[in-house]
């Protein structure tokens, strides 16, 4: 589970509510249906009628996206990727037929797949470099909803907000209502600002970051791919690759990145 995003959630909810209760409002008052249902009913009808219902229904699978997703294991995809180069320097690029069906991993096991069965390198990299602009398409189809959503519920607090205000104006002659009438007007308004930025757009962004993430290391695969193709050296390979891997996770000077990884296993 990525905690750092349900971590950085209750943060955010945390602070609005105590914040809050430290002015003396009462947190509890944003639920007041007649706003939540202008204000939540009305950006998801525009989010609908601005993207897709399809894409819409698949909001919950992406919040699952959002918090149970790990970065990729950039250390790990080293190994594994030298150790294929190993065994096919060692026996031939056939002997990685063997290897593809214990791949788990899609597009690895494609690209190997492609080599093994002797494509042109160009061709390889044209195959995988498509695959790549296609899943950058899905993602940003998939975060689309959360970008929408985020843009529009202002506006729909600002509604709510004007229609608890013409309420307002139509009992001028019950002064000792004016009060309570209008702070429950601006609800909509808090509403709207609030789910924007707490949820909608922070969620967009993470799931921006998580496309960044995998074609990263998808870029990283496909050097790794080519290089056993031209027969490199595993050490030329590892050291490819290793340029992928932020500084801060490299492995110490002098030790090679197969050494912590059983990744690598599968390929001997």
């Amino acid at each position: 589970m990525k905690v750092s995003s349900l971590i950085g959630l209750a943060i955010g909810i945390a602070g609005l509510y105590l914040g809050a209760t430290l002015e003396g409002s009462n947190p509890m008052a944003v639920l007041n249906l007649p706003a939540m249902l202008i204000v939540l009913g009305g950006t998801l009808g525009a989010t609908v009628m601005g993207t897709s219902f399809d894409s819409v229904k698949n909001i919950p699978m992406q919040y699952k996206r959002i918090f149970m997703t790990e970065a990729p294991d950039l250390n790990a995809k080293v190994a594994e990727l030298v150790g294929y180069a190993e065994a096919a320097r060692r026996d031939g690029l056939l002997a990685l037929d063997e290897v593809t069906n214990t791949i788990e991993d899609p597009y690895t096991k494609k690209g190997l797949q492609l080599v093994v069965d002797g494509t042109d390198p160009d061709l390889v990299a044209d195959i995988l470099e498509s695959e790549n602009s296609a899943m950058q398409k899905r993602h940003a189809a998939a975060t689309q909803p959360f970008e929408k959503a985020g843009g529009y519920a202002p506006t729909m607090g600002i509604i709510g907000t004007v229609f608890g205000l013409i309420h307002v104006l139509g009992n001028l002659d019950q002064p000792e209502t004016l009060g309570p009438m209008i702070a429950a007007a601006f609800i909509a308004t808090l509403l709207g600002v609030a789910s924007a930025n707490v949820i909608f757009l922070p969620a967009g962004a993470r799931l921006k970051q998580l496309s960044q993430e995998e074609l990263h290391a998808r870029a990283m695969i496909v050097e790794g791919i080519l290089s056993i193709q031209a027969g490199d050296n595993p050490r030329v390979v590892q050291e490819k690759l290793i340029t992928f891997v932020p500084p801060s996770k490299r492995p110490a000077d002098g030790e090679s990145v197969t050494a912590n990884s059983g990744a690598a296993k599968a390929a001997a």
